[in-house]
């Protein structure tokens, strides 16, 4: 179309030229951002949809209503705002360097992470039944029962095993750097606390039971024995 405009007007079709030769490439790059930002956002907005609301249930299922609050979506003042700069970390990138979230097989990766991370915590979930809570139990009391079948035969903490998967498959998936080592930090310091101070109480209950079921089996948690 240039060509044939340049044959007709000469040189002064130069400026017009450029103006419709960046106003296309404009156009195709709002058009590729535009699928781009659709497809990462709605699969980012559907996972976090599918894990909180599937917590919630569970703990409805096994527990009563009555038992379950808020912290049952596990959803904090802390996970909101790590959540929000996710968002702002994809937002700035997504429109100053469009080209880092085309790496489809990192963002697929990614996609892939989440689903295995959702199906080793709600497998942790639906295994342990009503001895899964969202808080760690001080007080030993009846329903409370060491689990060592299913997939705690070879994870001994496979819900947090499988949100660190999740959390960090999020940020995979949006092709986010810099909130993926963040996550990942920030999660694995989180139980890396967590973990042995809920195994205090749980050596507290079940003795030597639990101290053999741990030399055994790994916390699922990298370098947090």
């Amino acid at each position: 179309m240039t060509s044939y405009l340049k044959h007709f007007l000469g040189d002064k079709i130069q400026f017009p030229v450029l103006i419709i030769h960046y106003w296309a490439s404009f156009s195709e790059m709002k058009e590729l951002l535009s699928y781009t930002a659709c497809r990462q956002l709605s699969q980012m907005l559907l996972a976090i949809l599918f894990f909180h609301s599937s917590e919630y249930f569970l703990a409805i299922a096994f527990h009563g209503r009555s038992s379950v609050t808020l912290k049952s979506l596990l959803i904090s003042e802390h996970y909101v705002l790590a959540m929000i700069f996710s968002f702002l970390e994809y937002a700035i990138e997504i429109v100053l360097f469009p080209e880092l979230k085309e790496r489809w097989v990192i963002s697929d990766l990614g996609l892939a992470l989440i689903v295995i991370g959702e199906i080793i915590r709600k497998m942790a979930i639906i295994t342990a039944g009503q001895s899964f809570t969202h808080l760690i139990r001080v007080y030993h009391d009846e329903h409370h029962q060491l689990i060592t079948h299913g997939i705690y035969r070879f994870i001994r903490h496979p819900g947090y095993c499988g949100f660190l998967i999740w959390s960090v498959g999020t940020q995979i998936m949006l092709c986010n750097p810099i909130s993926t080592i963040a996550f990942a930090a920030v999660v694995w310091n989180f139980f890396a606390k967590r973990i042995p101070y809920e195994e205090y109480f749980l050596r507290q209950f079940f003795g030597a039971e639990y101290e053999e079921y741990a030399k055994q089996v790994v916390s699922g948690v990298p370098f947090v024995n």
